[in-house]
C-alpha cells in the first residue's frame, strides 16, 4: 500500500494542511484503513478507489474514527489523482453523500477544486453557545456582534463562532479531552472560530478534538459550511471569499471559495497542494 503525503491549501508554497492519500484498486477494510490512519497520524487520511461507474468510492479517517467528509483531504486527492490519472473532473462516491473534486496545474503547482455536499446552517442555540464558550475561555463580549453563531454543515456539522477581534482568535485554546466529550455529546464534527477582516477576508482556527487532534491547520469541509451560513444570513449572498487558517500554528494555508445566490447549493473550495517530504 502506497500513502502518498500531501500538503493541502498551501499559501505561497509554505505551510498546508497535511493528508494521507491512498488510492487502491478497492478499498482495505475498515479496520485495515483505521489502522493505517492512526499510523500516518495526520488529522485524515483519505482512501479512494475506481467504483466501476466512472465515480470513485472514497472514505476518510481521523487517527480515532471514520469521518464522513474531509475538505483538505479532498483537495490533497484530487492533486494525487491528477498526477497518477490525469487533470480531470473526478465524481466522489462518499459514505453519505456524492461530490466531486477536479485537478489541474497551474505555474507549475497543483490546483484542487472540490464541489461541496449541499449546505444547511441554523442559529447554535444559546445553551451550547454558553457552554463551547466556557470550554475554550471566552466571554459574550469576544463575539462579534455583526454575525452571529451557526451550526453548519456542508457534509459534517460544524460550531462555528465569529469572534470580534484577531487578537481574540490568536487567544483559542481548550482542553483536548473536554472538547473531545463536548463534541461527541453534540455530534459537531469541527469548532471554527473566525475573525472578519472585511466581508472577503476571513481568519479561521479549527478544533478537531473529536478526531484526536487539538487544531487543524486548514478545513475545507468548515470552509464550505462557512460559506453557506454567510448566504444564509445574508451576510454575503455569492460571489467568493478567502480563509487563512494555520498561521498562529506556524503552517499558513489558504482556502479560497466561490458560491452562488441559490439558498442550500453546493459551493466550490479551492487550494493549492504540494508532495511531503
Amino acid at each position: 500500500m502506497h500513502i502518498h503525503r500531501i500538503a493541502a491549501f498551501t499559501s505561497q508554497g509554505q505551510g498546508g494542511n497535511p493528508a494521507g492519500v491512498v488510492l487502491a484498486d478497492q478499498l482495505p477494510s475498515p479496520d485495515e484503513m483505521q489502522r493505517v490512519a492512526a499510523e500516518v497520524g495526520y488529522s485524515e487520511t483519505v482512501f479512494s478507489c475506481p467504483n466501476g461507474d466512472g465515480s470513485w468510492r472514497t472514505r476518510y479517517y481521523s487517527p480515532e474514527a471514520e469521518v464522513a467528509f474531509c475538505g483538505h483531504a479532498t483537495i490533497a486527492l484530487g492533486a494525487v489523482l491528477g498526477q497518477t490519472v490525469g487533470p480531470a473532473r473526478y465524481p466522489l462516491a462518499l459514505a453519505n453523500a456524492r461530490i466531486e473534486v477536479s485537478a489541474e496545474i497551474q505555474d507549475g503547482e497543483w490546483v484542487s477544486v472540490l464541489r461541496s455536499p449541499p449546505t444547511r446552517s441554523a442559529l447554535a442555540s444559546p445553551e451550547l453557545l454558553a457552554e463551547a464558550l466556557e470550554l475554550f475561555g471566552y466571554a459574550m463580549d469576544d463575539l462579534d456582534a455583526t454575525l452571529a453563531p451557526c451550526m453548519a454543515n456542508a457534509g459534517i456539522d460544524h460550531l462555528i463562532v465569529p469572534l470580534v477581534s484577531r487578537a481574540a482568535l490568536a487567544r483559542m485554546n481548550y482542553d483536548l479531552d473536554q472538547g473531545r466529550h463536548f463534541m461527541q455529546a453534540h455530534r459537531i464534527g469541527t469548532i471554527a472560530f473566525v475573525f472578519s477582516e472585511s466581508d472577503t477576508l476571513f481568519h479561521a482556527r479549527n478544533a478537531f478534538a473529536i478526531g484526536g487532534v487539538l487544531e487543524d491547520p486548514a478545513t475545507g469541509a468548515a470552509a464550505a459550511a462557512f460559506a453557506g451560513m454567510l448566504r444564509d444570513l445574508g451576510r454575503k449572498a455569492h460571489g467568493e471569499i478567502v480563509i487563512l487558517q494555520g498561521e498562529d500554528m506556524g503552517m499558513p494555508c489558504r482556502i479560497e471559495v466561490a458560491f452562488s445566490g441559490e439558498p442550500g447549493s453546493p459551493v466550490n473550495v479551492r487550494g493549492k497542494s504540494s508532495a511531503i517530504g
